[in-house]
């Protein structure tokens, strides 16, 4: 069988691998152009090129597909039996989607057809899910809505970040995919409508970072910092002073006394010592700080955070 890949990060390059491991022949790999990042502004190449480079595959970065006509010869010369697309990152047009012969196929990181959309597993972790999953799909001019292939289920933890779950997924995408291109190869493979109850996923916008102490629960705040760890941070500001917050775990209300607290507007600040902790009145319930992050500075665990940085009881999180 043969193959062109589409994709570029890390969620991407583990299916890559997959598929090199396994033996198909890749034709081409389409990735993202390098563009310059960071501070220093330098040239970063995606993790999909890296490792095309590493195995001496033939590259492709066009800057666009849609409209494309140079990009979209190439693919129709290369007469792919199959194209496989995983966080590519550009929305195919039908005329790339009609190349292969057996179709375009797309690795999902939701149990489709639930989460549609550019961030699944990030609003999974978000919305406080039990459970999520890999999808592979025949793909359509529609956004995720193609028949569906194979599909297999995770139980998300109560304390992973999409970071962790976004490792774990990448890993089992690249496994499905497989199994999925063998089934497709056996003549085995299945097409299976998608039905009409779906959720959508967007792309995250920073305002969902800011924590909303007056009217989330610290349920819903945990979540909110697990869904964003390591992607941007969710944060708050204390006396003046911006700070994120990278892990955090919930307590009861009965599990810290302190008096007149139900009195107390939420993000008051119940404990603030080294060696105890920091802890937060929250709606619902308390945050305990476990990882926090001050203006201008480096993560750290909160021990090593409050022997350097002043947080008094009752400071007041906005």
């Amino acid at each position: 069988m043969k193959i062109v890949f589409m994709g570029t990060p890390d969620f991407a390059e583990e299916s890559l691998k997959a598929v090199y491991e396994a033996g198909y022949e890749i034709l081409t790999v389409v990735t993202n152009p390098d563009r310059k990042q960071g501070r220093g502004m330098k040239m970063s190449v995606s993790p999909v090129k890296k490792f095309a480079e590493e195995k001496g595959l033939q590259i492709l970065q066009p800057e666009k597909v849609r409209n494309n006509e140079e990009f979209i010869s190439k693919i129709k010369d290369l007469k792919p039996d199959v194209i496989c697309v995983v966080a590519y990152g550009k929305i195919l047009p039908k005329e790339i989607l009609d190349i292969p012969k057996i179709g375009c196929i797309n690795v999902h990181g939701s149990l489709l057809p639930k989460y549609r959309g550019a961030a699944p597993i990030q609003w999974a972790v978000l919305n406080g899910d039990r459970e999520t999953g890999i999808t592979t799909m025949y793909m359509d001019v529609g956004m995720d809505t193609g028949d569906m292939i194979l599909k297999e289920k995770v139980t998300i933890g109560d304390d992973e970040t999409t970071g962790e779950l976004w490792d774990r997924l990448s890993k089992i995408g690249g496994e499905l995919l497989v199994k999925t291109l063998k089934e497709i190869e056996n003549g085995t493979a299945k097409r299976i409508k998608q039905g009409e109850d779906f959720s959508l996923a967007p792309m995250l916008d920073k305002s969902i970072a800011k924590i909303d102490w007056e009217n989330k629960t610290a349920r819903e705040i945990k979540n909110l910092v697990r869904g964003l760890n390591p992607i941007m941070g969710a944060y708050s500001f204390i006396n003046g002073k911006k700070v994120k917050f990278w892990k955090v775990d919930v307590l009861d209300d009965k599990e810290i006394d302190t008096e007149n607290k139900e009195n107390l507007e939420n993000g008051t600040v119940l404990i603030s010592d080294a060696k105890q902790g920091l802890f937060i009145k929250a709606k619902d319930g308390i945050l305990k700080v476990l990882e926090i992050q001050g203006e201008n500075a480096k993560k750290m665990d909160i021990a090593s955070f409050l022997r350097g940085n002043k947080i008094e009881k009752f400071d007041i999180f906005k």
